[in-house]
């Protein structure tokens, strides 16, 4: 299951980046980018977990080669809250599907 993970984020890390963008900070960067960050929140609805504790103990123990460092909890809700308009972005052009073409009664 870990290298269908590892894939998993790896493909959304890279879709997210491209949707996203890279963002400016000043003064020292994150040490988990935006990307990352969001990323991990699409990752996180995708497997289910309701819980960001027990999401964020699965990401220290499982994906901790891939990601040396991830926010605990409290750093975690807050950058989360102030990406919130960056996971909107990212969403927005997955959410979107066909409309199905209405069928004409006459």
């Amino acid at each position: 299951m870990t290298n269908n993970l590892d894939a998993l984020l790896t493909a959304l890390y890279v879709k997210i980046d491209d949707e996203i963008g890279g963002t400016r900070w000043l003064g020292r960067p994150p040490q988990l980018t935006d990307s990352e960050l969001v990323a991990l929140a699409v990752a996180q609805a995708l497997l289910g977990f309701t819980s960001e504790s027990r999401w964020l103990r699965f990401v220290d123990s499982r994906l901790g080669a891939m990601l040396p460092y991830v926010p605990r909890q409290p750093g975690w809700n807050k950058r989360l809250r102030a990406a919130l308009p960056l996971v909107k972005k990212a969403r927005t052009p997955h959410a979107r599907r066909p409309h199905s073409r209405s069928r004409s009664t006459g």
